[in-house]
């Protein structure tokens, strides 16, 4: 799987330019701006987009759909529960968990709802792409319209049934680094007790 990891804008949002290196299709997960840049980092990889996924729908990730759609003609991916807070159109929504292929990789959707309703974070051959459910050491807020701190601590518990070792690619450089493993987080993370994942050192 290609993965580039994009630092975005002055909310420190982490985009990610992701795709099949046997075909060349592509996807962005989260354009927070900065749109020029993000098309040029796909097209360095030699990626064809044809996805934009966000992991929800609040402008510091969707900031870039209009844009790059309008240059690449991708899809906009969204969840319905979020697609229904969206003040434009959504070409692809995601209604149940389940996969979602990209040329010969298949991403796992998980609906992890707790920072907005309609949260999603993605997982494919090792890394997860968590949006703002997890971050490095912390989680979202859950203090905006839409946010529940139970349910984000149901949403993290199920993402910690992956394996160990697998990789977090955050939507915010909100941490001491950029990725983190989900061992690390139920060691580090400081919602990891009262959330429920703590893994004693």
């Amino acid at each position: 799987m290609i993965c580039k990891q994009l630092l975005i804008g002055p909310m420190d949002v982490f985009s990610y330019v992701v795709g099949c290196k046997e075909t060349g299709q592509g996807a962005v997960i989260d354009p927070g701006g900065e749109d020029e840049r993000i098309l040029q980092a796909a097209e360095e990889q030699g990626l064809n987009l044809l996805y934009i996924i966000n992991t929800h729908h609040h402008f510091d990730h969707t900031e870039g759909n209009d844009w790059l759609k309008e240059r690449t003609g991708a899809d906009i991916v969204m969840h319905e529960a979020d697609a229904a807070l969206y003040d434009r159109h959504v070409d692809h929504v995601i209604r149940e968990e389940g996969p979602f292929r990209l040329g010969s990789l298949t991403f796992s959707v998980y609906h992890t709802p707790g920072h907005t309703p309609g949260g999603i974070c993605l997982y494919a051959q090792g890394t997860l792409f968590t949006g703002d459910t997890l971050f490095v050491g912390d989680s979202g807020r859950t203090d905006l319209p839409g946010g529940h701190r139970p349910t984000l601590g149901a949403s993290i518990r199920k993402l910690m049934q992956l394996p160990p070792e697998t990789v977090v690619c955050p939507g915010h450089d909100y941490g001491p680094t950029s990725t983190s493993t989900l061992e690390w987080e139920q060691r580090h993370n400081v919602n990891a007790r009262e959330y429920g994942f703590l893994k004693k050192s």
